[in-house]
């Protein structure tokens, strides 16, 4: 290898390579979260010969790496397989308003601090190890070939005429460098990784800002989370505590800690409001923000990337690096704030910590169809809607429904021939992706669909693109 510097950069030239072909498939998956398990067990009962590359040692991504674990009814084909196989082998955890009084309109509730006081509600999870099992058995059963603790690298791309075409893709495991070789690809990584490397156009995280963050006019992704998990919790104990000492949010709590040195600066952050989409979602962390999960005494906390930092973490490995020392510095100081402060933690005991930063707002893929929120304001009908008519709460506008349908064209990237996007690297504009479009029904439904629609490919032996979507799949 030689160096060179040139305008300060000291620059590695690499030897040319000779990649061995490592496996040939049919289709191959780029991350196995939600969309990309769905995409691979699809295709492969479909009947294509099927690879996923996933860099943790289990699918499911933020819902089983990063402990989200968020459950709730099926809504149909493999989403509604994996509520009912989480609940048959015993992890899910059901809390309602008889099974965690005061917790309904509870402002330290993640998801239920805007319900009315002792509101009726029900709260769902699954345990996310358990859940990551299930999900890499399914694989197995399928004859999907699915390779863990594998990075994906980069996308060996060949130039057409009109789009190019991927030829393989680059990845690096415990065997070094090696290449894989197929004929359709499915964007699984939950931030356009692969269509990125591939050439695809894509509009960067840090779409409409609030007003309030618009000081200095740098973009601003919605920031980032780390997910943990405290259990011993003695959770009556702590809503005595706001009741008696009349400390809701334990404000009087953090102020005695802050005075004491016990909890240090960025720890609790105002939160920031505005008149864009965002309100006051995600942004700061003026207290706790939890909610109960896998057993009793047990809750999974939120510790966020401060918003004033600007990370864009699907892009800058100094950025990656910046989040995990700051969240996990932070968890480790509140987890001590907890037991030393604040009634009914003094027995409690933290048990995990996600694998990964879970990223909200990263890069956005410029499809063949690029959806937006007045599509589904205006309730606007495709020949290639990918199901029929869909009704979901669109939060920005104050939870109103709308019923709408999404075009499989949204699946098509544009500039490549053999790609097809899913789950949060669909072709969305970043505020319809982020407040509906990329939660854990959604993604696996998107997946579901990418690789029924690979093994289509497959059979008629055509591109995504020459593929004629004319009938729903839901």
């Amino acid at each position: 290898m030689d160096a060179t510097t040139r305008n300060g950069t000291t620059r590695i030239a690499e030897h040319a390579r000779n990649t061995p072909v490592a496996y040939d498939a049919d289709v191959v998956v780029v991350g196995a979260g939600p969309g990309g398990f769905a995409a691979a067990l699809q295709a492969a009962r479909t009947g294509a010969k099927t690879l996923v590359v996933e860099r943790f040692d289990m699918p499911g991504g933020v819902h089983t790496s990063g402990l989200q674990g968020h459950a709730g009814p099926g809504v149909g084909g493999i989403h509604t397989e994996l509520m009912e196989r989480f609940a048959r082998e015993g992890y899910i955890y059901t809390v309602t308003q008889d099974r965690l009084p005061n917790w309904a309109g509870n402002p330290l509730s993640h998801y239920e601090r805007r319900h009315a006081p002792d509101a009726p509600f029900t709260r769902m999870s699954f345990n996310p190890e358990g859940a990551g099992s299930v999900m890499a058995n399914m694989l197995e059963e399928a004859g999907v070939t699915a390779l863990y603790g594998t990075s994906f690298v980069e996308a060996v791309v060949k130039e057409g005429i009109g789009d190019n075409r991927i030829e393989a893709i680059i990845v690096e495991n415990a065997s070094g460098r090696q290449a894989i070789t197929g004929r359709i690809f499915i964007e699984g990584s939950g931030t356009a990784q692969l269509a990125a490397s591939a050439g695809v156009p894509f509009v960067r995280g840090g779409g409409g800002q609030p007003e309030t963050a618009k000081w200095d006019g740098v973009e601003r992704p919605v920031p980032g989370g780390l997910l943990w998990i405290m259990s011993g919790i003695d959770f009556p104990a702590l809503a005595r505590h706001q009741r008696d000492a009349k400390d809701p949010v334990l404000a009087k709590l953090i102020a005695e800690a802050t005075a004491a040195g016990d909890i240090p600066p960025g720890l609790y952050r105002p939160r920031m409001e505005g008149t864009n989409i965002y309100g006051d979602l995600y942004i700061g962390h003026p207290t706790l923000d939890m909610s109960p999960m896998q057993a009793d005494g047990t809750f999974i906390f939120w510790q966020n990337v401060p918003y004033e930092w600007a990370l864009h973490m699907d892009e800058s490995a100094d950025d990656e690096a910046r989040a995990k020392r700051a969240l996990r510095f932070f968890i480790d100081a509140e987890v001590k704030f907890l037991k030393k402060y604040v009634p009914g933690f003094d027995q409690a005991f933290l048990t995990n910590v996600g694998r990964f930063v879970g990223i909200r707002d990263g890069r956005h893929p410029v499809g063949e169809y690029v959806y937006s929120i007045e599509d589904a304001r205006q309730e606007r009908r495709f020949r290639d809607a990918i199901s029929k008519p869909m009704t979901k709460p669109f939060y920005w506008d104050s939870h109103a429904k709308y019923s709408y349908e999404v075009p499989f064209r949204a699946f098509l990237p544009k500039k490549i021939d053999n790609l097809i996007l899913t789950g949060a690297s669909m072709s969305f504009t970043y505020d319809t992706i982020f407040m509906v479009m990329r939660n854990f029904n959604w993604c696996t439904q998107t997946g579901e669909i990418a690789g029924f629609a690979a093994a289509r490919c497959i059979d008629k032996k055509c591109t995504a693109k020459e593929l004629e979507w004319t009938e729903p799949y839901f």
